[in-house]
């Protein structure tokens, strides 16, 4: 008995996994931002920075940096990278500009 539940906790932990496999290689279930239209350069109008830039930092303890830095960074670059943090890869602008200490200069 003991062997049947090891063979079945066995079977269903591979089960598990190749239906990890698949989904990761269908692209669902995480965070994927490969419409260049809503993120990518330029996808925004100057007047779309203070909303965009608001949702990108609104769960910062940094917030007035942060608007600062991000307005100014998207009246260049004209995008936001999506989410809260990261996925800067979405607006190369964003995130190739940097300070003069090297480090990034867009929240």
């Amino acid at each position: 008995m003991a062997r049947f539940l090891a063979a079945l906790m066995l079977v269903l932990m591979f089960i598990s996994m190749l239906h990890t496999m698949v989904i990761a290689s269908h692209g669902h279930g995480g965070h994927h931002y490969n419409d260049k239209t809503k993120f990518g350069p330029g996808s925004l109008k100057s007047y779309e920075c203070p909303s965009q830039c608001t949702r990108r930092c609104k769960k910062t303890q940094y917030h007035k940096a942060c608007m600062f830095f991000c307005q100014k960074c998207c009246s260049k670059c004209l995008c936001v990278p999506p989410g809260y943090y990261g996925n800067k890869a979405v607006c190369p602008c964003y995130n190739n500009w940097k300070t003069k200490e090297g480090g990034p200069k867009c929240p």
